[in-house]
């Protein structure tokens, strides 16, 4: 499958940028104010970036494979 430009250029700036700096934020802000859950909700931020950077990944892959 390959995604068009326009999507795969949005999800790139969100893996890359937007998922990691929150991680980040939650994780910081949530250990300075105690919140419970904290742990997980990093976690789970980490998780769907992994998964979009997968698909980002693949989709890439099947664009250059393609135009080959």
């Amino acid at each position: 499958m390959v995604l068009p430009d326009k999507y795969y250029t949005l999800i790139k700036w969100i893996v890359l940028t937007v998922l990691p700096a929150s991680s980040v934020l939650v994780g910081m802000l949530g250990k300075a104010y105690g919140w419970n859950g904290t742990d997980m909700a990093v976690l789970t931020i980490n998780a769907i970036a992994t998964f979009f950077g997968v698909i980002t990944g693949v989709s890439a892959f099947n664009l250059k494979n393609k135009e080959d």
